[in-house]
């Protein structure tokens, strides 16, 4: 990246283009006896070229002003002198998220997209945390190991279908045991899983309370999140998936046993809200320190600028010189 450390100075390059102007200003003017070759017929190269000298000690000057702004070539770069957090985003694909009653600007859309955009916003916010995906339906698995490449983990994150986990049921008891099972294979100084759902558990191998005494003794905070219900849910089909609804009972329980907290997000606002809470509850303890390097580049413009100066003086006094 380039800067400038004294951009101020590029207010002189006013005065080098009224340079030609000068002389009528300054009330220096010339008279100008001809030669002998103004009598010569025809072209002549040093006719042609007289404009030359002004050219010359203007390019010179004006690059002389750019080398007085001190152009440098600046390199930053951030060093990690400590670790951020470990968490897993665990988001329900199971087919009741098809339901339409989320918004995007004025359009309708289905809790999943919504939900996708919103913690894709809130991995942008954390750039120092490790963050992972897990998928959870019928079965839960991890979609997204934990990373630091969180431009690959938002292409991935956006990827996520409804049903990729199986459509038919939730197995949220299972989603925090996964979760808790690839949290506990890696050190950092706090961990935590923020678990979206619109359902109530009703598949897999552990109930949400077995899972949350599991991720207890490991030392995970399990953030519950339910989700949708603040607008038409779609006919037909969608209501049939939904009839269960959230289980606030069991998800309250599931946060208050890992020392997090449980939130309701009816609609999209509400839920760009829950993660924003999430954000200043869970602040990233990561120690970054900013390496600035600065290598000055004013001799890349300063050396030409003078050569063309010398180059001025050099015809106007020699081959190019005007007689008073």
């Amino acid at each position: 990246m380039i800067t400038w450390a004294a951009p101020w100075a590029f207010a002189l390059l006013i005065l080098v283009a009224l340079l030609p102007w000068q002389p009528r200003w300054t009330g220096v003017l010339r008279l100008v006896v001809p030669g002998l070759d103004v009598h010569e017929a025809g072209w002549t190269l040093r006719r042609a070229v007289a404009w030359l000298p002004l050219a010359l000690r203007m390019a010179g000057l004006a690059l002389c002003v750019v080398a007085l702004a001190r152009p440098q070539l600046t390199n930053k770069r951030m060093v990690v002198e400590s670790e951020g957090l470990d968490i897993i985003l665990a988001v329900d694909t199971s087919g009741s998220m098809r339901a339409q009653d989320m918004t995007s600007g004025m359009q309708a859309v289905d809790r999943l997209s919504v939900a996708k955009a919103v913690m894709a916003r809130f991995v942008r916010e954390r750039p120092y945390d490790r963050i992972g995906v897990v998928v959870f339906g019928a079965e839960a698995f991890t979609h997204v190991p934990l990373t630091l490449d969180h431009d690959t983990l938002a292409s991935v994150l956006d990827q996520v279908q409804i049903g990729v986990a199986g459509e038919g049921a939730t197995a949220i008891g299972s989603a925090i045991a996964v979760s808790s099972k690839r949290l506990a294979e890696l050190k950092a100084p706090s961990k935590l899983v923020i678990l979206l759902t619109d359902g109530r558990n009703n598949a897999g191998r552990f109930d949400p309370k077995q899972a949350a005494e599991l991720a207890k003794a490991l030392g995970i905070k399990v953030y519950t999140i339910g989700v949708g219900g603040g607008g038409p849910r779609g006919g037909g089909m969608f209501a049939m998936m939904n009839q269960d609804g959230v289980d606030e009972e069991s998800l309250k329980e599931v946060a208050q046993t890992t020392g997090a907290a449980y939130f309701r997000a009816a609609d999209t606002r509400a839920l760009q809200s829950v993660y924003d809470k999430i954000n200043k509850l869970e602040p990233s303890p990561a120690e970054v320190e900013q390496i600035v390097d600065h290598e000055e580049l004013y001799r890349r413009f300063l050396i030409p600028g003078l050569a063309l100066l010398f180059l001025q003086s050099l015809l106007s006094t020699t081959w190019l010189r005007r007689w008073p």
